[in-house]
């Protein structure tokens, strides 16, 4: 069976004339002779509000309930992508999770997609219909809605991809594709053809905003290929794919930057085992996310310096956890906000030599100032101040030719 798995978000059925252009889309794959599955978001603006509302009731609501309202938003979008495509002379009805099912395991709000049964489905597609179902949730085995997290719908796509062996999935947006660094702030981004799962995977980590990072983990799991493309222009994607598939001549494929974080240092940390511990601990308890971590060691091999990053709303309480915390001991604690992490990802760097001096290299001609040093196989971070953001990716996409 020729399949091809259709996964549109949010901006993508935001309006009604919106719904009315991806109803043509559908139309001309169905005109290529495709079978077709339609994964489908809520409608932009609807989940959040959904949320804001059980908020409002209580600041303790439950979390089987709040799965079952922000799971409605899709079932909306769904009828009304079925309803435009029956308008249209097509044969198509929305899905709800539940009716096919999908079945998931895990916690509320965060639940895996872990079987879908088949037999309903590809029934009504040998029928010649089209399935428009709903994307982000799933039934657990108590027979109640769990949603599956932000990006939940991108994850259902790819599911439905793996279950039913789909030629392929395409992940429609409101961006054109993944692009070798953010557009909104380097004008010469270019539109990357083609990107491996472990490149894609560190890009989303790192602030890329394409696909949240469990959906690639999940494709490159089962080797399940995605393209990403608008569903406002009539232009090719950007293919994830396996890394053999990859041009290995380019050394880097994209550069990425944060906007969010703080730097916080403890000067003359007693050098001891598990004084890492004792400071990360607290932190973990309190849900505080440490990113970049960097120990140097003094002179009189006594005493160490300990740097790390963190989210800026977590400055306060990260200042207040460190004070307070009895089982270590350090002469100063050094509070820096408003830095950005700079990192340039690619796979051609595992096999190149003098990556990390062409980078810092290029900064230092731009004069910027590197504050904390973090590698990988096909990564290189660095810390430096947010006034420099833009300037900093502008001198390595020009190094790295990504450019042309």
């Amino acid at each position: 069976m020729r399949l091809v798995v259709l996964k549109f978000g949010g901006t993508s059925v935001g309006t009604i004339h919106k719904i009315k252009r991806i109803a043509k889309i559908i139309e001309n794959y169905k005109k290529k002779k495709y079978n077709i599955i339609v994964v489908c978001s809520a409608m932009s603006g609807v989940t959040n509000d959904l949320i804001t509302k059980t908020k409002e009731v209580s600041k303790n609501f439950s979390e089987t309930e709040y799965d079952a309202i922000v799971s409605t938003g899709e079932q909306v979008s769904c009828s009304l992508i079925a309803g435009c495509l029956s308008n249209n002379g097509l044969k198509a009805r929305s899905w709800s999770s539940w009716q096919i099912p999908i079945l998931t395991k895990g916690p509320n709000k965060n639940a895996r997609i872990y079987k879908i049964h088949k037999k309903d489905i590809l029934s009504y597609i040998k029928q010649g219909g089209i399935p428009i179902v709903t994307g982000f949730q799933g039934l657990n085995k108590d027979n109640r809605i769990t949603t599956i997290g932000r990006g939940g719908s991108d994850a259902s796509a790819i599911m439905f991809a793996k279950f039913f062996k789909a030629e392929k999935c395409i992940i429609y947006t409101d961006v054109e594709g993944v692009f070798t660094t953010d557009p909104n702030k380097l004008k010469k981004a270019k539109k990357i053809k083609m990107i491996s799962y472990e490149e894609m995977l560190e890009m989303a980590s790192l602030g890329a905003k394409v696909m949240q990072p469990v959906s690639i983990q999940d494709a490159r799991l089962d080797r399940i290929d995605i393209e990403v493309k608008s569903s406002f222009v009539k232009r090719p994607g950007t293919l994830i794919t396996k890394r053999s598939n990859i041009n290995l001549n380019r050394t880097v494929t994209g550069i990425t930057s944060t906007h969010n974080d703080a730097k916080v240092t403890l000067v003359g940390v007693k050098d001891k085992p598990g004084v890492a511990a004792s400071i990360f601990k607290p932190l973990s308890k309190n849900s505080i996310n440490v990113d970049m971590v960097v120990q140097n060691i003094s002179a009189d091999k006594k005493h160490t310096d300990l740097t790390f990053t963190i989210k800026n709303e977590d400055l306060h309480k990260t200042k207040k956890i460190c004070q307070n915390n009895k089982s270590i001991n350090f002469k100063k604690l050094l509070l820096k906000k408003n830095v950005s992490k700079i990192s340039i990802i690619g796979v051609g760097m595992i096999t190149t030599p003098g990556v990390s001096f062409r980078m810092f290299q290029a900064l230092a001609n731009s004069k910027i100032n590197i504050q904390v040093i973090s590698t990988s196989e096909i990564k290189i971070s660095v810390l430096v101040d947010k006034k420099n953001t833009r300037k900093a990716l502008s001198a390595l996409h020009k190094e790295f030719k990504l450019d042309k």
